[in-house]
């Protein structure tokens, strides 16, 4: 009888056993069912949307950047307007142009004292979605650059469909918008248009400082052109591949759309179409890669980068990105350099030293011109 008793006892122990083993067995299985699934939102795999790009992506952005090349056309002087730039009599021309076939406005400034063909070129690009003031925010951003002001012509480009203002007038640059991508079409024909009307411009030297959206822009600017010799970025996006971007896209997925300069003509043009079918995963990653300067971090020439690690509008991971992108493209420190803020906030005057150290990357580019 022991010996029977002994036997059941170890009949459900085995089972249950055998049971719990299977258990755990099954709920590994789930979990690793559940980890290799796709993350799917709003019927959207983002998974598949945000892989990492591959080679021939990248070249059939390249290939689509060779045959865009910005031509300013019809180019008017607006409004012409003496101003003191530090102290120095300058000058600021409010001009019109196409590209395109789309009717841009942007300014052009620059010291009356500038000898010709001497002075290189600095792109003011600005942030937000809202268009430029050139006196409520290019004139004062530059006086804090103060002795250096009346070293380059600057060149202030509004972005299409946005407005430019100048000493009580706007002028609207028509549209469609086009954030970063045509953006940055705008800029580059500014830039022609700047070396036809302003004799001291050189063309062999030109350099870009851009915050957030503008800053991206800038990376892109000379992503494609190997005319932008230097960039000088603050808190701009890099990768729209990174988690940033996939966690804006999710929650617009959801109907939740974040106040964010350009999320929403992304969201419009792109993620919305997509979603529903009309636009194609091929087309729609291709707007992606455009749009991220560092899958193209071999072809920039020299690049400062500034954010904070507390900037709830472009993440400092952005940056970071970028960071690795560089390094990988074996850039050395005469050609890159990169400073993060502890508590930093998306605001350059949040940066501590951040502006000594742009004044010293802009005094550097001067004396190698």
């Amino acid at each position: 009888m022991l010996s029977l008793i002994s036997l059941s006892e170890s009949l459900v122990k085995y089972t249950l056993a055998s049971t719990l083993l299977l258990i755990v067995v099954l709920s590994g299985c789930e979990l690793s069912s559940t980890l290799d699934e796709d993350n799917v939102v709003g019927g959207v795999n983002l998974t598949e949307l945000f892989a990492t790009p591959v080679n021939s992506e990248i070249q059939s952005v390249l290939a689509d950047w060779s045959g865009r090349l910005p031509r300013a056309e019809d180019v008017v002087v607006e409004m012409t307007r003496a101003i003191t730039l530090n102290g120095m009599s300058s000058t600021v021309r409010i001009v019109s142009h196409t590209v395109q076939g789309v009717k841009h406005y942007g300014a052009v400034v620059s010291a009356d004292n500038l000898d010709l063909n001497s002075a290189p070129i600095l792109v003011y690009a600005h942030g937000g979605d809202s268009g430029v003031s050139v006196d409520n925010e290019f004139l004062l951003l530059i006086s804090v650059f103060a002795d250096l002001s009346d070293q380059f012509v600057f060149v202030i480009p509004s972005f299409r469909d946005e407005p430019l203002a100048f000493a009580g007038n706007v002028w609207q640059s028509e549209g469609p918008a086009s954030p970063w991508d045509w953006d940055v079409d705008d800029a580059m024909s500014l830039v022609e248009v700047a070396l036809q009307i302003e004799p001291a411009a050189n063309s062999d030297r030109i350099a870009v400082l851009g915050f957030s959206r503008g800053a991206g822009v800038g990376m892109l600017m000379a992503s494609r052109s190997r005319s932008i010799d230097a960039v000088l970025d603050f808190f701009g996006p890099t990768d729209f591949f990174g988690p940033f971007v996939q966690e804006v896209v999710s929650e617009s997925l959801e109907g939740n759309l974040r106040d964010l300069p350009g999320i929403d003509y992304l969201t419009e043009e792109f993620t919305l179409p997509y979603q529903q079918g009309s636009l194609s995963l091929e087309d729609i990653r291709l707007e992606l890669v455009r749009r991220s300067p560092a899958l193209f971090a071999d072809r920039i020439s020299k690049l400062q980068i500034h954010h904070g690690t507390a900037d709830q509008t472009v993440p400092v991971s952005q940056s970071e990105r970028m960071i690795s992108a560089m390094q990988a493209a074996g850039h050395t420190d005469d050609t890159f350099q990169a400073f993060l803020y502890e508590g930093g906030e998306h605001n350059p005057f949040t940066l501590e030293g951040s502006i000594e150290r742009a004044r010293i990357f802009l005094e550097d580019f001067l004396a190698d011109s």
